[in-house]
């Protein structure tokens, strides 16, 4: 028995860039998501492309404390899911299977090395609306069901 895995966005008749990203749910002590919103206001989950010869986890790592200047102590595997979307911003069209991580404990470190990024924290509901991409959403979705 096979089982596909989600895929979301439109898949058009365009060259697409492949970015394979890495990408965490992070939840605090009273129940709620931390996001990530970036300079066009569009919210996300902590995470983001996996550079060339770095691990998922290696990857995840790097972008927490570029983001948030978190450490992840523990963390689950959600699964794997498909994007397929336009970025207007650098005018590209992207497919990003992103790999999703889940995790209730972390600590601060240090202060982000982006300071480009809002950051903040939302009701699980909250955060469900107001994430951008619909693969974002499928994960937090995971770590709720799963939680």
């Amino acid at each position: 028995m096979s089982f596909s895995r989600p895929s979301f966005g439109e898949k058009k008749e365009v060259e697409y860039v492949t970015r394979i990203g890495v990408y965490i749910v992070i939840e605090n002590e009273i129940g709620q998501i931390i996001l990530v919103q970036a300079p066009n206001g569009a919210y996300f989950l902590p995470g983001g492309e996996i550079e060339p010869g770095e691990t998922k986890e290696e990857a995840l790592k790097r972008e927490l404390l570029e983001e948030l200047g978190y450490e992840v102590v523990n963390s689950t595997y959600l699964g794997v899911a498909d994007e397929y979307f336009h970025s207007r911003h650098r005018q590209t069209d992207y497919y990003n299977p992103g790999y999703f991580y889940g995790t209730k404990t972390f600590k601060k470190v240090a202060p982000p090395t982006e300071n480009f990024n809002g950051i903040a924290w939302f009701s699980k509901e909250e955060a469900l609306k107001n994430l951008k991409r619909g693969s974002h959403k499928w994960a937090l979705e995971q770590f709720i069901k799963n939680n």
